[in-house]
């Protein structure tokens, strides 16, 4: 039987659409002010967040400022994307000049603030099953402010989604992109589409990359090639050891929507057991309607290194897809992000090389990796280990404005009550809703939640709270929420 994971968004196209809106920084419109108590202060921070961060503006922006400024009230939000331009990601703000911006001020400094009796209380629930480790940090100075077996290593499931973002734009940079080429022969009369390992990758890149092909192939007066395609930019086991699984394709260097048979962009769907044969196959289709045809089947061939290079297809930067791999939970960019970091660092792109490349960044940053285990970039393995500290700290890494690369993996976390694998927990009685950013992890008997938080103080904490042992998942789903909740009103 398949692990649970992660439950998908309830949005139809997810907030990236195909990955094509990607904006700068927006700007703050002159009536963005609220004056309610501190938990409109909360929303406010919430959202003013994002909008100081960017990079992009994906319509999930937009959704978050709505519900902000409507106080509360119902509805969807459309989500819509931008042709603009990139920007590099602003500095991380502070919650202090995040408030400031937004003419609000600081909460008085009395102001309520979860005390530890409390939060034992929340930790010790039994919804959250055997064991639950947590630790909560103040991401201004990097002190634990509130710690349970903090360094002990527990399963994380998805929450190690933000290990493998972290190191990938610490090793990367949040402006990467991921390129598909298509390579010729030097008589031309031999094509290969040779893949990078995007798997955002849709038909309509493919179908521009062989027109694009096509056109210089017939100005040269070439009407018929042999086509082959190289995903050999991807070593070692291609199924992840969870075997087949509608959460995840096989781990390919050329593959197209992730290797999804349905019209999906996120979440469980059936796959492709070949997705580099089949985008071959369908570049091929590509390469006919644009007036070349080829001469037999697509089969594997590397082309040699004096081949010329025909046509290229850029990926979305690195941080849109990192944004997305947090939002959505996707395992098979999850996957492919932690190749790129083994790639940039030199070593073989394959699990083990994902993992050792993905460790040693970690270790770079400073964060405590003791008794850590990194098998795979998706958190699908249950042999992953890593510590509520390592979590919490990689988070506070993230909000350093001496560490603007790494910003995205904030942005990216999916809001309470707004986006993501978010979207359909805490309701609108919640005091965390349109407060609380986390990342979810959830397999048979674990549950996570690790993110960001400001306090009533107005100090942006960054958490994890780490479960193993737990038999109801929407009840401890429900446990881990009113620990976030706690941080972010004060209050039990």
């Amino acid at each position: 039987m398949a692990e649970p994971v992660d439950e998908p968004s309830k949005e139809p196209s997810g907030p990236w659409g195909k990955l094509k809106g990607l904006a700068g920084k927006p700007a703050l419109p002159d009536n963005w002010r609220l004056v309610a108590g501190s938990a409109v202060v909360g929303l406010v921070v919430a959202a003013g967040a994002v909008f100081a961060a960017g990079p992009w503006d994906n319509g999930q922006r937009t959704a978050e400022r709505a519900r902000a400024a409507g106080q509360g009230r119902t509805g969807d939000a459309a989500h819509r994307s931008s042709a603009a331009a990139p920007a590099a990601p602003a500095p991380a703000p502070s919650a202090a000049a995040v408030l400031a911006a937004l003419g609000t001020g600081r909460a008085p400094a009395g102001a309520a603030v979860a005390p530890a009796k409390e939060l034992d209380r929340l930790v010790k629930a039994s919804a959250l099953g055997t064991r639950t480790t947590a630790v909560v940090v103040d991401t201004a100075t990097g002190k634990q402010i509130y710690a349970r077996a903090a360094g002990t290593p527990m399963t994380p499931a998805s929450t190690i989604k933000i290990a493998t973002t972290v190191a990938a734009l610490s090793e990367l940079g949040p402006d990467h992109r991921i390129d598909t080429t298509v390579r010729a022969s030097p008589d031309l009369r031999t094509v290969t589409l040779v893949g990078g390992g995007d798997p955002t990758l849709d038909e309509a890149g493919l179908r521009a990359l062989a027109r694009s092909t096509a056109k210089t192939l017939t100005g040269r007066k070439v009407r018929e090639v042999v086509l082959t395609y190289d995903a050999s930019a991807y070593s070692g086991p291609a199924r992840h050891p969870i075997g087949p699984n509608d959460n995840i394709a096989p781990v390919s260097a050329l593959m197209v929507r992730e290797g999804r048979l349905d019209k999906s962009d996120h979440g469980p769907a059936a796959r492709s057991g070949d997705p580099a044969a089949d985008a071959a196959h369908l570049f091929a289709g590509y390469l006919k309607d644009s007036g070349v045809n080829t001469a037999a089947e697509p089969r594997s061939h590397r082309p040699a290194a004096k081949a010329t290079v025909l046509a290229t297809h850029h990926s979305a930067p690195l941080s849109a897809l990192v944004e997305r791999t947090l939002t959505n939970s996707d395992n098979d960019l999850a996957e492919a992000l932690a190749r790129q970091t083994a790639i940039g660092a030199g070593r073989p792109a394959s699990f083990a090389g994902g993992r050792a490349a993905v460790t040693a960044r970690l270790k770079e940053l400073g964060v405590p990796v003791t008794g850590a285990r990194l098998g795979d970039g998706s958190g699908l393995d249950r042999n992953d280990k890593v510590s509520a500290a390592l979590l919490a700290a990689l988070l506070a890494r993230a909000a350093d404005p001496a560490r603007p690369e790494l910003r995205p993996v904030l942005t990216g976390l999916p809001v309470a009550g707004f986006s993501g694998t978010l979207d359909a927990r805490y309701g609108e009685k919640s005091g965390g809703a349109g407060l609380v950013r986390a990342k979810t992890g959830t397999l048979t008997g674990v549950n996570a939640l690790a993110g960001t938080v400001v306090d009533p103080r107005g100090r942006l904490l960054s958490f994890a709270f780490l479960t193993s042992g737990t038999t109801a998942p929407g009840d401890a789903e429900k446990a881990l929420d009113d620990l976030a909740t706690a941080l972010a009103t004060g209050t039990g």
